[in-house]
């Protein structure tokens, strides 16, 4: 049902970086760009992440309770995404471990302040 989910970035260059590096952990390119966005994603047929420069001018902003899960297979993966966050710049938000009931994550904020996390199943 998700096609895509945007996050607002005041600085598309810098986000763009973030983003290259720590989502090629996980197999994701680049699928689309122009100046104020940029899409990543491992398929046009899968959702995708998308960076934005906010269409109303105004600065972007983070949204309290919003957080983007990014699927990954396995906790292996779980974990080295999440240290690549930290090693790119963002910001713990909860290291990576067992959430109960077969849920594993690790959260983290990107360069601009966005909630994330890494995770799977099983």
């Amino acid at each position: 049902m998700i096609g895509y989910v945007t996050l607002g970035t005041n600085d598309l260059p810098r986000a763009a970086a973030f983003y290259d590096a720590l989502l090629g952990e996980i197999g994701a390119k680049r699928l689309m760009e122009n100046e104020r966005l940029i899409f990543w994603g491992v398929s046009q047929a899968q959702p995708s992440l998308v960076l934005i420069k906010p269409f109303d001018g105004e600065p972007a902003t983070v949204g309290n309770g919003v957080m983007v899960g990014l699927v990954v297979p396995g906790r292996e993966k779980v974990d080295r995404l999440h240290a690549k966050a930290l090693e790119l710049g963002g910001k713990d938000e909860g290291a990576p471990g067992d959430r109960g009931g077969g849920f594993y994550a690790g959260y983290f904020r990107d360069l601009e302040g966005n909630k994330l996390n890494a995770f799977c199943l099983g």
